[in-house]
């Protein structure tokens, strides 16, 4: 077995350790596994977060909508994080957080960011000058020498992982792996399911919503549809979406079932307009514009869901519905984690986009 990247001596005789990362809804949805085991085996240490906002922006007319960046909600509501730096979406709070953070005077620092991984080990030095600090490395060009001098600033680095297309390992492995690197943990499959523990104040607001929407429990299975993912290449067009809704409710076993059609919040007025225009019944938009854990109370209360490739469909698997998951064929290693509660919808070439994926291949697996 490999030693350690961390010696175990300063993991011991250290009082907080901060992690920095770029983080979406799915990836935190996995990564939160490994951070709950990693402090139950080192309880004495103080685990910070440092969350990268990567849209980062001089436009003050962004910062609102980025303040509010519904993960924040998530992750400062985990009790295994002492605390949590989320003010890094403008320049100038992002240069007040690496302030911040440097009078913390970290022992060590580990950054788990994949996507200019160079820069954000220029970071974590940045942030513990004399400190122990690891970062992630990628494969580098001859000409990329400032990226070979910004790995020199770490102590250890994690390697770059890949995907076998024959055998491709789910993403909780790869994370699994980083922590076994890191320190020798061992977190095993059972360890790695997905959860979230939503607050009862938001759990009586999905039953309120749904009472409001005159969805009563017993009238009709509850079907929640997200079509929306960050890139066009993953979305699913509304126009399918009325399609397969309208498909279904010909159908004996979903006569009289109700839909809950998910949009991202600066999406909503024109999926009003869209989905308005076929004159659906018993259909109602959704988006968690006040609270991240509308999102997952609401789809708790759901018999099925279908959903493109993004973080709705890995939430599913967390709170235990069964899941319809519309994927390209790339990045298999994102295919949802609990396999006998989830259905994988594949595009037929690797270069379709999800949209491609048809309304009739929906119907089949249903």
């Amino acid at each position: 077995m490999a030693q350690p990247l961390i010696p175990a001596d300063l993991l011991k005789k250290s009082d907080k350790i901060l992690f920095i990362a770029h983080l979406a809804l799915g990836d935190f949805t996995y990564l939160q596994n490994c951070f709950q085991a990693f402090a139950q085996a080192y309880p004495h240490l103080k685990i910070h977060l440092w969350v990268d906002e990567v849209r980062r922006t001089s436009d003050a007319s962004q910062w609102e909508h980025l303040k509010k960046y519904s993960l924040y909600d998530w992750v400062v509501s985990c009790p295994f994080f002492a605390k949590v730096y989320t003010r890094t979406y403008s320049p100038q709070l992002y240069q007040e957080s690496i302030q911040e953070a440097q009078r913390e005077d970290y022992p060590i620092v580990v950054s788990l960011a994949t996507l200019r991984p160079h820069l954000y080990a220029g970071l974590a030095r940045n942030i513990s000058p004399r400190g122990f600090v690891v970062g992630m490395t990628k494969k580098m060009k001859f000409f990329q020498l400032h990226h070979h001098l910004a790995y020199k600033k770490l102590d250890a680095s994690i390697p770059p992982y890949s995907v076998s297309k024959a055998n491709p390992q789910h993403i909780t492995d790869v994370y699994a792996n980083w922590f076994n690197q890191l320190c020798g943990l061992d977190i095993s499959p059972a360890d790695r399911f997905p959860f979230v523990r939503i607050p009862d104040q938001w759990l009586r607001y999905a039953n309120d919503q749904l009472a409001k929407w005159d969805f009563k429990p017993g009238a009709g299975r509850l079907v929640f549809i997200n079509p929306y993912a960050k890139t066009k290449k993953r979305c699913w067009p509304l126009d399918k979406v009325a399609e397969l809704i309208a498909a279904m409710t010909k159908q004996e076993k979903w006569r009289d079932a109700c839909f809950v059609v998910n949009a991202v919040p600066q999406e909503l007025d024109n999926a009003r307009k869209v989905i308005g225009s076929y004159g659906l019944q018993r259909t109602q938009l959704f988006s968690a514009e006040e609270n991240f854990f509308q999102l997952p109370a609401i789809l708790s209360r759901c018999d099925l869901i279908i959903s493109v490739e993004t973080a709705v469909m890995h939430l599913a698997n967390a709170i235990h519905v069964p899941v319809i998951a519309l994927m390209r064929q790339k990045n298999p290693e994102w295919v949802p984690f609990d396999r006998d509660h989830s259905v994988v919808i594949t595009a037929a070439k690797r270069s379709d986009w999800v949209k491609e994926i048809p309304v009739e291949q929906v119907m089949k697996e249903l």
